[in-house]
């Protein structure tokens, strides 16, 4: 199967309407106050200054091929120490706290810090957010397509989406696509399967960085970031 899409293709459109139906009826769940509270949440970090917006980055370096509890639990222990802590320092913190890789992702946190200040320029400069999730992969060591995305939709942007295995998995048992050959997705790959995505938001009248919550709570039954 193509995961790309061809509105004229009736099969192609009945693909969709189980997980429309499944995003429709968590529309009217208590669920969906929590989803609105988290959007809000993310929107205020944006306007929260430059610290609030380079923790986020760092939590999203610490779910890197980890656990989005995992980088909360690591968030709020490391706290300021984001800012201040040495590599060496910072990497002892880390491992004490379970990451599986405390020295790679001290190194990005710390090399990251010289990029702050023209990363809340480009944030502030760049008004497509496709355009700025390509400069962040190109500029910032250790993001990727899926941490640009998931940093940025959690301060506040709602046009990407975060393709992971959570996501992946729930669209394969839709047949929405194909499962990927392998579990590091290609910048090509990323795309095709995050215009899949933009479809069902499209259909749903949700925002994909809101989609993504929806989906992740169908999946794991939790509403996390």
């Amino acid at each position: 199967m193509q995961s790309s899409l061809f509105p004229s293709n009736k099969k192609r459109e009945k693909e969709f309407e189980p997980i429309l139906e499944d995003i429709n009826h968590l529309k009217g769940h208590p669920i969906k106050s929590t989803i609105d509270q988290r959007m809000k949440e993310f929107e205020s970090v944006r306007s929260s200054g430059s610290e609030g917006i380079f923790s986020e980055l760092c939590f999203c370096f610490m779910t890197a091929n980890f656990s989005a509890t995992g980088g909360m639990k690591i968030q709020n222990a490391i706290g300021d120490g984001f800012f201040n802590l040495n590599e060496g320092d910072l990497a002892k913190k880390l491992a004490e706290l379970g990451h599986r890789f405390p020295n790679a992702r001290a190194r990005y946190v710390v090399e990251s810090r010289a990029k702050k200040d023209e990363l809340i320029k480009m944030l502030k400069e760049i008004d497509d957010d496709l355009i700025l999730r390509e400069w962040i992969v190109k500029n910032i060591k250790g993001v990727g397509m899926k941490e640009a995305s998931h940093f940025l939709r959690n301060i506040g942007y709602k046009n990407l989406a975060i393709i992971d295995f959570h996501i992946i998995d729930l669209l394969v048992k839709h047949n929405l696509i194909e499962e990927p050959k392998s579990k590091s997705l290609t910048p090509k790959k990323y795309l095709e399967i995050e215009n899949v995505l933009r479809e069902i938001s499209r259909r749903s009248g949700l925002h994909l960085g809101e989609l993504d919550l929806y989906l992740w709570y169908l999946e794991t039954g939790k509403v996390l970031k």
